[in-house]
Formats: structure tokens, sequence, C-alpha cells
């Protein structure tokens, strides 16, 4: 790194100035026979020599000998002094370039000119000392060498602006200044640097191949400035000017540590060295390459023993959790890895986390059990509002508990609440819970969360609110499409004093056979449920598992496995519920471990809350006869949770369930400060001891990892090992690749992606391979492939690069109409090359109708193209001649492993009948439309459609403006809707709703347009399509 002293008013020079120049020179010159032993000095590379490249010959001036390398373990390209024969040479030196009184950066061996400036600097620093200012002809000559400025281009918005950054001094800060040759009558910028000012340069990958370049790029960001992107041709000079920004930000730092009093010449500042070690006054010798670890050390030393302890951590559970798909984090566009940076404050972030890690390991030592007593109710209302005083329910105890989470099922069954719209009923049952709650206490909303008919509310003592904190929402549907929200979950976490919470509230799938639907609506939740807490400065998300308590509750509609109701009432009359418990769904699921494994649920004592005639205690009477089950439950999973009641509540009779309550008993940890003060300090300083000594170091079971024939929403896991084999506890975490956002393309994941790891603890890392609809397009036309580089960074240690590579199996799904329409076989017989011309053909001319397959095809060549693609027809009219009467068509969702034989089936032949059940042919057809790169109503059409929304007869004539394989999907589609419609009373299906539902799939925004996509816009959509499904006739 560069030899600099903090400025002072002894030292008023350039930071960048300093003695240690002027020893370096007397040392280099008492070893320059040595060198000149040896020959020329070879630029030379991390991997080798770097090719097509000449030694260069040797220096005029030993001080003035470089050496190039590329490819250090960050991944950046830094200059390095070529050690003297004999010295000290540690692999792991960083950046040393060597000042004069100027302020100039010496340039690199070779040229005259240089040559002469370098000694023309080394004598001025010899006669006058490194206190002295220069004389302004000095600094008139080191300008018009061009020594603190170097001239490149902006880029900005795509555009290239030639600029010249510059160094300049103002009100005694110093900053870099950047002038457009553009505007060369506006003043400059200027950024100042200080702790928060950023330079990075960004260095050419050094993964695959090092291959060297003759210019760099460069990022600048201060503190109220945006980053700005520099390309400068000179690679040399900007490695010099970045050494000089780099000394001023080092001198900025170091401005606290102690200074000689007497800096006039050099002999009294190296009598004040001795005895001192390295880096005690500010800087190093250039052959200590450990120099600045051990200053950073040093830091964080002096600053970390004395700053307050942070908040006490919350210990994670030993589960990791699975990342959020499509989550929108914002990942920092520069990072560590390919590049240099300019950051001192970057290790006290990661020894911070460090600790924080061994104070959750160790919060048995700081922490004390508190006993709350926690209400839990579930109710299914069946979309009836409140006709009664719920404290039967809500105020069953003596004694008032200290948190209320309750939760309702089916709140609001109709068409606009099915779809996201706002519900009256919300309001009034939040009401009826308000006026309910226990008359002996004062209460709190502390969150509400709801989706469609799922609510959950959360209630607290007033007292408790200031404990309360991180409270998070979230909400996954798993009806159609993973997506619609007549079935799914609703959660709530928070922190209570030191103890994490998660309450969940589901409404699973319905009807007796169909338990392994459930099975797998939990199983979506628990994948899919994320919270991203806004104070954690962790890179990842908490799924629902890493919470201390977990509490799920809801109407779960796990049946019982007989199937003659007769029998079941009279076993509940004889009350033999132990006997009819051995038949219950859930409980033999969870034996199983097929779902809620790790969950406890105290005993059932209750009977069956469901199914009754609304307002009775009657069993249900209709003609379905509905067998009684428990499908209302609470479970929990946790420690220092003890169960205190569950029963249900037979007086409310609104619903045709009953409503279901559990009181619980949970041991909260609150945080003893003094002990957790005395255990902070203990941590700190031994981790200053083991962090001066050890650095962190991790072992790899496999860096390669090969995916074979992937397939369309078809999951791929790879697992492989990480062992901490170092002597310090270490934070690892997969991080962004160079102009990178996220760490990884979007069709791969790993879990977990980051975390920590004592010394020879192990963790195991799931490389996930999942092609969405999001990912599935770019690899269908061949623009991506399944090829990745993970970057594997270890805080204070090295990165790994893990090389991931794969074949994908193109599918139908995801390819645009126009190229399905001309294929005639399936996408799998239709070579690679061939898909790719299919697509840009698409692209370029959506209204061409000759398939143009080449001399092998020439019959096929001449024929029209399809109507509408086959795949599409197949669906269609599996569903036309199957499924007009099924029940709930298009609102139940299918199996996933049905669905993965329909893509099959799909990609690789025209089967005569298609595999599965209606609801996944449904749910197949969906998935095929919203796939689509370009909806069947095209993007540029979207914002007119909803402006002719109004009219039916703008509506036909925009549909008459689509490209002919469009139009004749869009007229197919409808047709087989309005038919659909005809067996409403059989299928439950609604104009209404078949239009809220194909409107999102058949008229989307373009992606530009969907962040913004308001209520109003929905709804226009909606009825847009309707007027399609009223009419018979859409000509």
């Amino acid at each position: 790194m560069p030899l600099s002293l903090p400025p002072s008013a002894s030292n008023p020079a350039l930071p960048g100035l300093h003695r240690a120049t002027c020893k370096s020179a007397a040392i280099a010159a008492n070893q320059r026979r040595g060198r000149e032993e040896r020959g020329g000095v070879e630029r030379s590379s991390r991997f080798g020599a770097i090719p097509g490249r000449a030694p260069v010959p040797a220096d005029p001036f030993p001080v003035a000998r470089w050496e190039a390398r590329s490819g250090t373990s960050r991944g950046t390209r830094q200059i390095h002094r070529s050690p003297a024969p004999g010295a000290l040479s540690v692999p792991a030196a960083q950046s040393v370039h060597v000042t004069g009184t100027g302020g100039g950066v010496l340039p690199p061996a070779g040229g005259a000119a240089a040559a002469a400036a370098g000694a023309a600097l080394l004598r001025a620093c010899a006669q006058r000392g490194v206190a002295g200012r220069p004389s302004a002809a000095m600094e008139a000559r080191a300008a018009g060498c061009g020594l603190l400025s170097v001239a490149g281009t902006e880029v900005r918005a795509g555009r290239r602006e030639p600029c010249v950054l510059g160094l300049e001094r103002r009100a005694g800060r110093y900053g870099v200044v950047i002038r457009s040759q553009e505007k060369e009558n506006s003043d400059p910028d200027y950024i100042p640097i200080n702790s928060r000012f950023k330079c990075v340069q960004e260095a050419e990958e050094t993964l695959l191949i090092d291959i060297a370049t003759n210019s760099c790029k460069v990022r600048i960001q201060g503190e109220q400035a945006p980053e700005r992107l520099f390309e400068i041709p000179d690679e040399e000079r900007c490695l010099g000017f970045l050494s000089e920004v780099q000394s001023i930000q080092e001198a900025h730092l170091k401005a606290s540590l102690p200074e000689p009093k007497d800096s006039a010449i050099w002999h009294q500042v190296e009598k004040s060295l001795t005895g001192l070690s390295p880096g005690a006054l500010g800087f190093e010798d250039d052959f200590n390459t450990l120099g600045l670890e051990e200053k950073r050390n040093m830091q964080n030393h002096h600053t970390g023993s004395r700053r307050e302890p942070p908040p006490p951590p919350v210990a994670q559970n030993k589960q990791f959790h699975r990342e959020r798909e499509g989550a929108s984090r914002d990942q920092p566009k520069v990072t560590n890895t390919m590049r240099k940076m300019f950051l001192p404050n970057t290790q006290s972030g990661q020894r911070e986390g460090l600790i924080k890690h061994v104070l959750a390991k160790r919060e048995k030592a700081y922490i004390n059990l508190h006993n709350f007593r926690f209400f839990v109710g579930t109710w299914n209302v069946n979309g009836q509002s409140p006709d009664s005083f719920l404290g039967p329910w809500l105020v069953y105890d003596v004694e008032p508990p200290d948190f209320y989470c309750i939760g309702f099922q089916e709140l609001d069954l109709s068409t606009e609440a099915f779809f996201y719209l706002d519900s009256t009923k919300e309001q009034e049952w939040l009401s009826a819970v308000e006026r309910s709650l226990h008359p002996k206490a004062k209460y709190k909303k502390v969150q509400m969360v709801r989706l469609v008919g799922m609510m959950l509310l959360i209630f607290a003592k007033k007292d408790h609110l200031s404990n309360i904190r991180e409270i998070v929402t979230e909400s996954v549907g798993t009806g159609v499409m993973g997506k619609m929200g007549n079935k799914g979950g609703v959660a709530i976490r928070f922190m209570f004093y030191n103890t994490t919470f998660c309450v969940v509230n589901s409404h699973l799938a319905a009807h007796v056979e169909d338990f392994e639907r459930r099975n797998q609506d939990y199983k979506d939740i628990c994948a899919r449920m994320s919270f991203l807490i806004p104070s954690s400065d962790c890179l990842s998300e908490l799924n629902i598992m890493k919470h201390d308590v977990v509490i799920w509750l809801g109407d779960l509609n796990y049946r019982l496995c007989l199937l003659d109701a007769s029998e079941v009432k009279t076993l509940i009359s004889k009350n033999e519920l132990k006997k009819l418990l051995t038949y219950d769904q859930l409980n033999i699921q969870r034996t199983q471990k097929k779902a809620f494994a790790d969950f406890m649920e105290g005993d059932i004592k209750f009977i069956p809350t469901y199914k009754y005639d609304s307002k009775t205690d009657r069993w249900d009477s209709s003609g379905k006869c509905r067998v009684p089950a428990w499908c209302d439950r609470i479970l929990w999973r946790g420690g220092d949770v003890s169960q205190l009641r569950y029963c249900s509540h037979m007086d409310l009779k609104t619903s045709d369930h009953k409503p279901v309550s559990a009181l619980f008993r949970i041991g909260v940890k609150v945080v003893d400060e003094q002990k957790y003060r005395k255990l902070f300090e203990d941590i700190v300083r031994i981790m200053d001891r083991m962090e001066n000594d050890f650095l962190p170091s991790l072992e790899l079971s496999r860096r390669e990892f090969e995916f074979e024939n992937v397939k369309f929403r078809q999951l791929q896991k790879q697992k492989f090992q990480i062992t901490n084999n170092g002597q310090v506890t270490c934070h690892f975490s997969f991080i962004p690749k160079l102009n990178d956002n996220h760490y990884c393309k979007p069709w791969l994941r790993a879990e977990p992606c980051e975390g920590y790891l004592e010394p020879d603890e192990s963790a195991e890392i799931s490389l996930d391979v999942y092609v969405s609809k999001d990912s599935v397009t770019l690899l269908n036309s061949g623009e991506d492939k399944i090829e990745d580089i993970l970057v594997l960074h270890l805080d204070r240690g090295k990165d790994y690069f893990l090389t991931i590579s794969g074949t994908y199996l193109p599918s139908c799904f995801g390819t645009s109409l126009e190229a399905l329409c001309r294929m005639k076989r399936p996408i799998r017989e239709v070579p690679v090359t061939k898909l790719i011309d299919l697509e840009e053909d698409s692209f370029l001319e959506k209204e061409k109708s000759i398939l143009q397959m080449g001399s092998q095809d020439s019959e096929e060549a001449s024929e029209v193209p399809l109507q509408v693609p086959k795949e599409i027809w197949l669906l269609v009219d599996h569903l036309f001649k199957h499924a007009l009467h099924q029940e709930d068509l298009f609102q139940t969702p299918g199996m996933q492993e049905e669905l993965e034989q329909i893509i099959d089936c799909l990609d690789t032949s025209i089967p005569e009948t298609i595999p599965g059940s209606n609801h996944s042919v449904a749910e197949a057809l969906l998935i095929f439309l919203e796939a689509l790169p370009e909806p069947v109503i095209c993007y540029e059409l979207y914002q007119r459609c909803l402006e002719g929304s109004h009219s039916s007869r703008l509506c036909r004539q925009m549909i008459l403006q689509l490209p002919s394989c469009h139009r004749n999907v869009f007229r197919y589609l409808m047709s087989f809707l309005r038919e659909l419609l005809k067996y409403s009373e059989d299928n439950n299906i609604s104009a209404p709703m078949i239009a809220a539902l194909f409107s999102s799939l058949l008229l989307r925004p373009p992606p530009n347009l969907m962040a913004r996509q308001t209520q109003q816009d929905r709804q226009r959509a909606i009825n847009f399509l309707y007027s399609f499904l009223l009419s018979g006739d859409e000509e």
C-alpha cells in the first residue's frame, strides 16, 4: 500500500508525499549493485508471464523499478514494487508506490521523460526534506507532466464524454476534481475525499484467463454524489492516480494516530523510528506486506474496545433458510470481488458481524426467561358478517393474556376479494374483535395482514409495545399458478424483547381426498414465505422456521379417513374421540413426516369443528352431508412453550365452522444488561488477539457442478460442504461479480447464501437450478445457457470460485406464439439452430406466414403456419371434452408432479390424450399463457386497450390490429371460455371471475409499467375482457 503520513502542520504537503520515500530511495540505492547483476525486471502475473509483453529493461533509478501484477485474490490489477535481493517477500503484498515532493506518482520505468521526472523529484526530496512545501516552479513542472491528473472519458447513460480527473485541495481538504472538456466554461465538479468516499478500479475478469489490457475503468462515488464511471486509456497513469487517492484516504483515516514532532529532516525521523513497530506512525516499511492488516486490527482494537456494545443479537436457528425467489433486493453494483476498493471502514463492519454471531451463540450467559401468556384463536367464518359478541371466544380465561393472535379464514368469499380488492368484511371483523378483547387490560393493535379471505390480527397489552420491534408481514397464495389467494397463508413476525415470533394463519386445499394437495400447500408456504428485516444488516431473508417460536393456526382442512358420516357421528356421540383421531389425516401426515413434522399439537378433547348448518349446532344436513372433521387447528414449535388449554367454542354459531382457541405460556428471553456488557468486552478482547494472529480459511468439498437436462419448472439440486479449517470464526457469503446486481443468474440459487462458521464447523450448501417463467425465454432462444460462476467470499480471506455448467432442454412454454405456429413438430425435435432462427424471425416480423425450415424441410416450408399453436389447441381441446362440468375449474391448483408430466408431454410429443387431472390441465394452460414472452394482446396495444375498455366497439377494433396468430389465439380462447360459462352451475365459474383471471394473462402491462399498474388499470383490463365473454360474436 502507499507509504504515507497523515497531513499535519509540520507536514502540510499532499498526504501522498512522505518521509519514507527518501528512506526507500536510500535502501534501494544501497542494493543497486545486486539488482543490476540480476539484469532486467520481468513484468509478470500471478498466473505466469503475461503473454504478448516483452520484459521491461532495468530501471535507470532503482527506486522507480516496478512489477505489474494482475489477478490478485480480490481480482484487481495493482502495481507492486520489486523487492531487493534478500529482502522479505510476502505473497499477500499490497501495492506500493513512490512519490516525491511535487505530489506526483513516479511513472513506470521505460522512458527518458519518466526517468528524468523521477530523478528530479528524488533530488528535490533529498535536498529539501518532505516537510517543506513545493515551490511554485516545481508544482508547475509537475502539472506540466500531468502527474496529478489523468485524461479519460465519463460513461453516462450510454454516452462517453471526454474529461480530466485531477486532485485539488480546498479549505484544507483534498478532493477529486472532474473537468468536462465538452463544458469548458462550466465549473468543475469537486468530490471531497473522506471516510465515505469510494474510488474503485474495475479489473478485467481473471476467472478463466488472464489477459493484459492497456486501459482501466474507475468508479467514483462521494458522500452526497452519485456513483460515476470513467474509462482511463492509460492504465499506468490511472494506477498512479488511484494510488494517490488511496494515500489521501489512508491519511484521512490515520489522522488520530501519533506523529513525530520534528519532521524537518530525515535523520531525525529515522532516530525516532528506533524500537517502534511498523505502522505505529501511520506508515509501513515497504517490505512489511502485512502492515495494512495489522493496522486495521490496531484501529479495531482502539475503537472496538471503547464503543458501546451493539443491541443483543438473536440466536439463529440452525436450519438454513430458502431465499425468496424473485425478491427485488438492492445489491451493491460495486463489489469487492473483481475490483479494488478503497473502503477503510469495511473491516470494522465485518468484525461487528462476527461479534454479534459469537454473542448470539452464547446468549444463555446473559438472558433470563420471563413468562408471558399468548391467546391464539382461529375461525373460518364462511363469508359471514359478525352477528354476535365474540366474548365467549376471546374472553375465555379469567386472567387477561399479554398477546392476542387471531386468525380468520373465508372472511370474504366475493369475487372482488378473490382478486385482491378491498373488502368491507375486514373492518367489520376488526371492529368486532376490538370490542370483544379482555376488559381487564388495555390492548393496542400490533399489526394486521390480509390476503383475500385470510386475515391475521395481533394485539398486545399497551405496556408491552415499547419492547416489540422488527414487525414484518408476508403472504403467500397457493391457489391456481401458486398465486391466487383463495388458498395460502398470511404471517406476522416480530421480536419481543430478545425472542423472535412468527405467527402463520393458513387456509389449505379442500376436499377429503386432497390431503397431498394440502401437504403441497404447507410446503409451498414454508418455501416461499420469507421476511426481510429492515433493521438487519444480514444479506439474507428469514424464513418461517428461523424464529424462536412459530405458531401455526387456521383451517388446515385435514379430514378423517372415514367416508361414512353416520359412523363418524356415532363415534362422536359415544365420545370415542381418541379412536376417531387415529383416522385424522393431519396426525397421519405428521407421523409420516409429510407435513408439520416439527410441530407440536395439544391433546384434542373437543368434538370436530366442521361441518355444521349455519346458525345451529346441527351437523351438515345438506345433500352433500359432509363428514365431520377437525379442520381448524393450532400447532406450535419452539422451546419454552407450554400449552395451558386447547378447546372449541360451541356458543358461536355464525359459520359452518366453530372457532378454536389455545392459551400458551411462553418463556421470553430478556437481556441482563450487566452480564451482556461483560461478555461483550470479553469477546472483543479475545477477538482482538485472534484476529492479529490468524486469518480465516475455508475448505470446499467440490468446486465444479454440472446439471444435465434442465427442464422448465423442474428443480434440480446439488450439494457441497464447506468447512472452517482456520483458527477463527469466519463469515462467508456469495457476492455479485463485476457489474452484476445479484450473485447468480435468475435460474440459480444457493442455500444458504451467507453464514458464519466456528473453527472446525461445517455447513452444507445446496445449489438449486430452477427455470421459471422469468428465465425460460432466454434459455429457449439460446441467449442464455446453464453456465455461471459463483464467487464465495470469505471476510478477511480470499474468494473461492464455483463453476456451474449444464444442458437445457427447450420448452414450448416461454416460446413465442409466432415461433410455435411455425413448428409442426414438438419443440424437442427441432434443432437448436432452427429454434434461434424462429425466435429471431418472430421478433422481427410477426406477420410472416411461411416457415423457412431449410432444404431438408422443403415440403413443410411450403405450408401455411398453424392457425394457433398445437400446444394451446391440445390443452383447450382436452378441457372442452372432459372439464366443462368440473367443479371449481381454474380455482383449484393442479399437482406439481402432474404439471411436470404435462409440460414434458407437450415438449416431446403430440399426444392423443394429456395426462393428469382436469385441474392440472387447466393450470398448465394458465402457466403457458403467463410464460409467453409477448402476451396474446401485444404490449404495444396495452394502453390503447385500457383506454377503449368502456366501448365494446373499440375493444373489437383493438383485436383486429393484432398479428394473425395472436388474433386467432384470442378468439379461440374466448370461444372456449364462453362455452365454459354455460355450465357455471356445475363448475362454479362466473364471468367476473374468469375476466379477472384471464385479463392478468392475456392483457399484461409491459415490464416497464408492471410496477406502476394501478387498481384502476386492473379494473379496466377486466372490463376489456368481460365485454368479449358476454358477447356471442367478437367479430
